[in-house]
């Protein structure tokens, strides 16, 4: 199996979830070895997607270069992943990656019109070699050792519309676009004053988010998913496991898991090298790529 890029440069325009603001976006091939790029084509400055490069966790994931920030990663992160791009430049001309629908279907749809191409070099595989865990009370994100990339999780909200949910996810792109990818990201009414006062949400509407007040759902479309909740945790989770720089084969589980904990998790297991790094054989079907070459 090989490392993979697109086919051709793709643009879109959209709104960022949390500064409100028009923001241009374009996706560029990059060669063999090159990883995955953000560049602030207003600043000039490139921020490489690593863990070390995350600054802030709180409601997104943002990594940024000195005072230049790319924020709200996660979505776009989490296609780009289920698509196996290994080498890609995103470009962007303000500080935060449009917010779409509040899924990643859209950024799927966009990935399926540039294509996909494999490249000269031998794709690698991060593989949990030994059992990781980051806990915050009774909430923890957790990485064990698997032959297959499994994402199981669960998450509990005192809310009628939510309750408890549990989701396993048995990873490949096929499975991603059908049982992940339109999975909408979610608030709570009652916070939206307290976000909008430390200048988030700010672009936040029904149009890219479920919103519940205290009883109900107030999307008149209602959900995509029964477990559409959960389902954006797991989305999440796989665009936060991105920073890793490459595939990842072992079991992510987590209840009530987030962006700060997935951080965490993805330091600490570098840090106490708890991997190895191997070649995936051809036979391996982690991806469908016939989805984009199809479409490209």
């Amino acid at each position: 199996m090989r490392e993979q890029t697109i086919k051709k440069s793709v643009e879109l325009v959209g709104i960022g979830l949390h500064k409100g603001v028009p923001v241009t976006m374009k996706l560029e091939p990059l060669p063999t070895g090159s990883g995955i790029h953000f560049f602030r084509s207003d600043v000039g400055v490139n921020i490489e997607l690593k863990p070390d490069n995350v600054v802030d966790t709180t409601m997104a994931t943002v990594i940024a270069k000195d005072s230049h920030k790319v924020s709200t990663i996660e979505h776009l992160l989490s296609a780009v992943y289920a698509y196996g791009i290994d080498n890609l430049r995103i470009v962007l001309d303000n500080e935060e990656v449009p917010i779409m629908d509040g899924s990643s279907i859209g950024y799927c749809m966009l990935l399926e019109e540039a294509g996909i191409i494999e490249q000269d070099s031998t794709k690698k595989i991060l593989k949990v070699k030994s059992p990781i865990e980051i806990k915050d009370g009774d909430k923890f994100v957790r990485l064990e050792p698997s032959d297959e990339c499994v994402f199981d999780f669960s998450i509990h909200f005192p809310h009628p519309a939510i309750g408890t949910q549990k989701y396993k996810f048995e990873f490949s792109t096929k499975n991603y676009k059908e049982e992940i990818a339109r999975a909408r990201t979610f608030g709570f009414l009652s916070e939206v004053q307290y976000m909008r006062s430390i200048g988030l949400a700010l672009g936040g509407s029904l149009d890219n988010a479920i919103v519940l007040d205290d009883t109900t759902i107030l999307n008149k479309e209602g959900l995509r998913y029964k477990e559409e909740f959960v389902r954006h945790k797991i989305l999440d989770a796989i665009g936060d496991m991105s920073l890793l720089g490459m595939p990842l084969l072992g079991a992510y589980i987590s209840y009530a898991g987030s962006h700060k904990l997935n951080h965490l998790l993805t330091k600490k297991l570098l840090e106490e090298e708890a991997y190895e790094i191997v070649e995936i054989p051809q036979e391996y079907k982690l991806y469908d790529y016939e989805l984009a070459k199809e479409n490209a």
